[in-house]
């Protein structure tokens, strides 16, 4: 029943600027950290940045001082506002939350969402 949404992929030129959303919607009591994942074809998925309950960020060295990681615990979605994107960050973005969900067994795990699509050109 808990799904992760995300939103906000598209295309843009080297050196724009794209924001992405998360959404974790279902039945969820809490949510730990959340995390931004990327896969470009024949790569490995690379952890892009997370974000704790308390707002401590990471990222990977690639994107730092480009991307920002942030969240809203009020409504359970995690944003990555990237900037002077770059043709290499081309890849599908995948929204990743470690939650606690309200059915019974109550259960925390991992939940995954469906990715978007982010293309930057040259």
């Amino acid at each position: 029943q808990v799904q992760l949404v995300e939103s906000g992929g598209g295309l843009v030129q080297a050196g724009g600027s794209l924001r992405l959303s998360c959404v974790a919607s279902g039945s969820i009591i809490s949510i730990n950290y959340m995390r931004w994942y990327r896969q470009a074809p024949g790569k490995e998925r690379e952890l892009v940045a997370g974000i704790t309950s308390d707002s401590n960020t990471n990222y990977v060295d690639s994107v730092k001082g480009r991307f920002t990681i942030s969240r809203d615990n009020a409504k359970n979605t995690v944003y990555l506002q990237m900037n002077s994107l770059k043709v290499e960050d081309t890849a599908v973005y995948y929204c990743n939350a470690y939650l606690l969900n309200a059915t019974r067994p109550f259960t925390w795990r991992d939940y995954w969402g469906q990715g978007t699509q982010v293309t930057v050109s040259s």
